[in-house]
């Protein structure tokens, strides 16, 4: 029999629920909102001069922001994602090559990954192919390369598509190694179960329907994918566009210059550890490392800072961690930071070659 006190805390206790959820859906909006306001109130000039730089930074990445939704919702429409577990047939070696370049096409992000690698491992798929797969998927997909394009410029884009290739490959051809030597064979933890819903792209394969319009339910997946796609990426945007600003306005061009600036081994180095907690999300670092690099960021400094923030940042790494054994969570940590600095390095000597 439920009491008074029980009676009384339930409706606050929802209430306190959709709050959370409400948070937790429209935190990007509900930040932005307040930093404007605060700016209006507080420094009228700034105020109006951010949200100009916003709607400016909107409309100047528009084209890119559309390819890049319409590619996002072309890929749920048809299905395009259920040609990730044809990547893991094969040799060992194999595999490795076929789910690192998976990776680099599969739209998922370093946190939405997390079910798939799950159900990867719980189905025995080699932790080596998995890892390939793990490193490459959250650096790039086709819609982050057209962003990435439009912000920092195809050049950054390619780099950082090699980058993504190179340690997905160079990662599990290192666990490869690491598992012929009896190494790792017992990944997941004790308990963790089999990825859920998120894993039934590799379970059960489904054919892919190219010419999705002529099927009602798919072209109306299009449009909820777009729709979608494209809030996510407005609101983030926005919010990194409004730091941005800031950033420009009030933190001192010589001193980001002086920390991550020039093209020594301790700006990369250093980009590398500050990207796993200061990123936000793939598409909301771009904006960041622009003005960065506006700034007198190094370019190797800005591609170590995007690569170790899209594959460790601090919610993955937690997810990450209740998922596998300690043991291959350093390795997964290690991959990702080493595979990052690598990656800022050379794209550093490239720049001044």
């Amino acid at each position: 029999m439920k009491t008074a006190r029980t009676l009384n805390r339930s409706p606050l206790r929802g209430l306190a629920d959709k709050a959370l959820l409400m948070w937790q859906q429209q935190r990007a909006w509900l930040v932005s909102l307040v930093l404007l306001l605060g700016l209006l109130v507080a420094v009228p000039g700034q105020g109006l001069a951010t949200a100009s730089f916003v709607l400016g930074s909107v409309a100047s990445t528009a084209p890119y922001l559309l390819l890049s939704i319409g590619l996002a919702a072309y890929a749920g429409a048809t299905g395009a994602d259920n040609l990730v577990a044809r990547a893991f047939t094969g040799s060992p070696f194999q595999m490795v090559v076929l789910a690192a370049l998976a990776g680099g096409l599969s739209p998922f992000c370093s946190c939405g990954v997390i079910p798939l690698i799950a159900a990867l491992l719980s189905m025995g798929v080699p932790l080596s192919a998995v890892m390939a797969f793990w490193l490459a998927s959250p650096i790039m997909d086709p819609s982050m390369f057209v962003l990435t394009a439009g912000v920092l410029g195809t050049e950054f884009a390619i780099a950082k598509t090699l980058a993504a290739l190179g340690i997905g490959m160079l990662g599990g051809t290192a666990t490869l190694w690491l598992m012929r030597m009896g190494m790792l064979s017992d990944p997941l933890r004790d308990g963790v179960g089999n990825g859920g819903c998120g894993g039934a792209k590799v379970r059960v394969a489904r054919p892919v329907v190219w010419r999705f319009w002529r099927e009602s339910a798919r072209l109306e997946k299009f449009w909820r994918e777009a729709r979608k796609t494209g809030m996510f990426l407005l609101k983030w945007l926005t919010l990194a566009f409004i730091l941005e600003s800031l950033m420009l306005a009030y933190v001192p061009a010589s001193w980001v210059a002086g920390a991550v600036g020039g093209s020594g081994m301790g700006s990369v180095a250093l980009a590398t550890l500050v990207g796993v907690p200061a990123y936000l999300n793939g598409y909301a670092a771009l904006p960041l490392v622009s003005g960065l690099m506006g700034q007198g960021m190094g370019p190797g400094a800005g591609m170590a800072f995007l690569v170790a923030g899209g594959v460790t940042s601090l919610p993955a790494a937690v997810a990450v961690f209740a998922l596998v054994k300690r043991q291959v969570f350093a390795l997964y940590v290690g991959l990702s930071l080493g595979g990052a600095f690598l990656a800022g390095m050379l794209f550093e000597l490239w720049r001044l070659a």
